[in-house]
């Protein structure tokens, strides 16, 4: 006969493990209808008589208008944000092992915008707005600044608990087209998304030390890469030289210098002529699985800035948390101290009081 000590315990361990099972299907239940509990005009109603939008849009308005640049950093940040275990805010946490401090991270930046924000609506109405909504929010309005057609947002999301760098796993500027698009498919993203979340680049730099492959020695030929228009090889050079040196030199993504900051369709007309910077946007142009999205939005027969607003809205569905899955955070930067972890041991030590 077990004493009342191990039996305590593996009461415990019992109910523990009960409960965990009851949770894993709650959760499970809960993700296959989560896509359908977001909507447009989630807040509505629920941050006594603020607007909730209005007030993330006149943050990014001051913002936009001091630097524009920060409409790129939001676009990376979200896709960065809901590549990695889904539009959850988990690459706000801080933290030495978080998202943040993975290298694919290293240039994402726009989280002290985030955090006036959310400073602003916690102060309007404490613990309503998720810091996962501000960033898609956020993303749409700078869009719109930038020149971009006005999509509508669906709300509704709830913040991760989690950020590990060991999450992050994210496709690099040389990936094969096929591979890309497994990469997009695997997160029910389709194809044509694909092409027209990548022309995000658009807008945007990248820096000489992503590019000076192409520019110099492409695959240890000694020469440039041969997709890449001749006069742009030379014009680049010049900023990028073969000695390292100008290593952090930005670089336009777009290279129509009367469109680099402006979201519309030059990105694709550029990569169609051969000026793709990044190897995998001239990829975009030149892959068969590919190349007919590309010809249609460069030649305008497909809208770019209705479909890229589609586009911002399904990638901002993937893999979200609804209704009581995660938390809505105090800060961005941390998960609040009531953790899942300890509610789960209050339940436990509740069901074991009352034996």
């Amino acid at each position: 006969m077990a004493t009342g000590s191990s039996a305590s315990k593996a009461g415990a361990a019992s109910v523990s493990g009960l409960v965990l099972v009851v949770v894993a299907f709650v959760l499970l239940d809960a993700a296959s209808v989560s896509h359908a509990q977001l909507q447009v005009g989630f807040y509505v109603g629920k941050c006594k008589g603020t607007d909730v939008e209005a007030v993330i849009r006149g943050v990014v308005q001051a913002r936009f208008k001091q630097d524009p640049s920060i409409l790129p950093a939001l676009l990376r940040m979200q896709f960065h944000d809901c590549f990695v275990r889904g539009c959850d805010a988990s690459i706000l946490l801080d933290g030495q092992s978080s998202e943040k401090n993975a290298g694919a991270n290293a240039s994402v930046r726009g989280y002290e915008l985030i955090d006036e924000i959310k400073a602003a609506l916690e102060k309007a109405c404490a613990g309503v707005v998720s810091c996962a909504d501000i960033i898609v929010a956020a993303t749409r309005d700078a869009v719109v600044l930038g020149g971009g057609t006005r999509y509508d947002v669906q709300t509704g999301r709830r913040d991760g608990l989690r950020s590990s760098v060991n999450d992050v796993n994210l496709p690099g500027p040389s990936i094969p087209i096929s591979n890309a698009i497994g990469f997009f498919n695997a997160k029910k993203i389709s194809t044509e998304d694909m092409v027209l979340l990548l022309g995000g680049h658009t807008v945007g730099i990248t820096h000489c030390l992503f590019i000076s492959g192409r520019l110099w020695n492409f695959n240890g030929s000694g020469g440039p890469d041969p997709s890449m228009d001749p006069a742009l090889v030379r014009s680049l050079r010049v900023t990028c030289p073969q000695n390292g040196d100008g290593d952090n030199n930005p670089v336009n993504l777009d290279q129509n210098a009367t469109s680099a900051n402006v979201v519309d369709n030059s990105f694709f007309k550029q990569i169609m002529a051969k000026r793709g910077v990044l190897q995998i946007d001239q990829r975009l142009a030149d892959d068969g699985q590919t190349r007919s999205t590309v010809a249609g939005l460069a030649a305008g027969k497909l809208d770019f800035g209705k479909r890229f607003g589609g586009a911002m809205v399904r990638m901002g569905a993937i893999e979200v948390l609804t209704g009581s899955q995660g938390e809505v955070r105090k800060s961005c930067r941390a998960v609040n101290k009531r953790s899942v972890e300890a509610t789960l041991e209050e339940i436990v030590d509740g069901l074991l009081a009352a034996q």
